[in-house]
């Protein structure tokens, strides 16, 4: 009996992703596609309302992605006319993410917070991003096994206990390019980009470009 009804269930299930995909056929052929374009952000950006403050002309798009584990909307800011394509994620045990006004992150990129992360003005993020500021596990091998085996049990931990932390900075009209990765208590300087698939370890200087894992100076932006 229990077989038949997830039977039922499932081909439910898949008529609806049916009924979905011809409804979205139809309306992108009746609706101009700027109309669907902001249906979907409205749609988005009320779904995330509960969990972030928000400024005037901000925008969330479809394939954007909220998680804040402390349901705390503090602890996610964004500010005016910012574009956000890519995932915001504070974590149980702590975190704060702050993102100025007129920014945009990429799809697929992800902003992961535990202790703080704060974005400037008029910051591009690109697509593939990975900007981070915890370790997310333990040093030690048994502390991180158990730490593991917790997950699997209870779910993310409320502590961070041994799980190290630092704060990411990155200042106004920077540029953080496809692929990149920012770890742990860095400083991006105010109008320094990022090369594609950089891996930051380190403070990156005012108006600079730094390149490569690890990511070095490449050359000044400003005379």
């Amino acid at each position: 009996m229990g077989l038949i009804i997830k039977k039922i269930l499932l081909n439910f299930s898949n008529i609806l992703v049916v009924i979905k995909r011809t409804l979205r056929r139809l309306l992108l052929k009746i609706l101009p596609i700027e109309v669907i374009a902001k249906c979907l952000s409205d749609i988005k950006i009320q779904r995330c309302l509960p969990f972030v403050t928000i400024g005037a002309s901000s925008k969330f798009y479809e394939e954007a992605r909220v998680v804040n584990c402390q349901q705390d909307k503090s602890k996610i800011f964004i500010g005016e006319n910012s574009h956000i394509r890519g995932d915001l994620v504070v974590f149980g045990s702590g975190g704060l993410i702050r993102l100025g006004n007129e920014c945009f992150i990429g799809e697929g990129s992800r902003i992961w917070s535990a202790e703080e992360i704060v974005v400037g003005n008029n910051v591009l993020i690109a697509h593939n991003c990975n900007i981070i500021d915890t370790n997310s596990h333990e040093i030690d091998s048994e502390e991180r096994a158990e730490g593991y085996r917790n997950i699997l049990k209870v779910g993310f931990p409320k502590e961070k206990g041994n799980i190290l932390t630092a704060p990411i900075y990155i200042d106004d009209h920077s540029w953080i390019s496809f692929n990149a990765t920012i770890l742990k208590g860095v400083r991006i300087g105010k109008g320094a980009i990022v090369a594609a698939n950089s891996v930051v370890t380190k403070d990156v200087e005012p108006f600079t470009m730094v390149a490569g894992n690890p990511a070095a100076f490449i050359k000044n932006l400003k005379s």
